[in-house]
């Protein structure tokens, strides 16, 4: 699962049992060898379905990390860049990875619950983040993001579909979820990390009420389930006038 060069049960130890911004200060200089980086064939296929929409102008990486994200956003922007965490130690590494091509890219240090940014984009990603935001922190989530988007600006992201009942992927998250539930009800400061697959009736509805109208674009490069659905989807969110 981890590389010989990703961190150890010690420091992941450690890492767990800090808040949030703490823990990925700390998982930061190993956070690409480890299994939560975003893997290349997601954001391979994001930035391919996202060439086919654009160009754009401004984009706007959110909750950036260590900037795997950046290189698509370079790919389908024209003028101007932005990652923005509130982890330090995320946002460091992301500036040594920049890529050399493409628009300049900038880098904020903030909440994206509390984004300082006024409607300057026209387009905003986010890989693998929403599992740091509990449920009832959605709506303002997104109505953040409906705030920084110009009129017909898109909100994109990769969600892939949730495991089959039952099986060993299923329980696998389950039990994840269930430990750091255990952790955060013992522990403080809790740190928020759930890998359960968000459901794509909650998502539609919750990107509506934010003054989104919404699609889901499968990603063919992924397949296809036994059931004929897609196994990753890119949720493309455009900001109604």
């Amino acid at each position: 699962m981890f590389s010989p060069e990703g961190p150890s049960l010690r420091e992941l130890a450690v890492q767990a049992l800090s808040s949030v911004e703490r823990g990925y200060d700390l998982l930061a200089p190993k956070f690409d060898v480890t299994p939560f980086r975003t893997p290349d064939s997601v954001l391979e296929a994001t930035a391919a379905a996202l060439h086919r929409m654009g160009p754009f102008d401004t984009g706007l990486d959110l909750c950036c990390g260590t900037g795997a994200g950046i290189g698509v956003l370079t790919r389908v922007c024209r003028e101007q860049v932005t990652g923005v965490d509130f982890s330090a130690g995320m946002l460091a590494v992301a500036r040594e990875h920049a890529p050399d091509a493409g628009p300049p890219v900038g880098w904020v240090r903030a909440d994206a619950r509390a984004l300082p940014f006024g409607p300057a984009f026209d387009l905003v990603v986010s890989f693998g983040a929403f599992g740091h935001f509990l449920p009832r922190e959605r709506p303002e989530l997104f109505a953040q993001v409906h705030s920084v988007l110009r009129p017909g600006g898109r909100f994109a992201f990769p969600v892939v579909a949730p495991a089959r009942p039952g099986s060993l992927e299923y329980w696998m998250l389950l039990g994840f979820d269930a430990a750091m539930r255990v952790r955060n009800t013992i522990w403080r400061p809790p740190f928020v990390m759930y890998y359960r697959a968000l459901r794509f009736s909650a998502l539609n509805r919750e990107l509506i009420q934010a003054g989104f109208s919404v699609e889901f674009h499968p990603l063919p490069e992924f397949g296809h389930r036994r059931d004929g659905s897609p196994r990753v989807r890119l949720v493309v969110a455009k900001r109604l006038a």
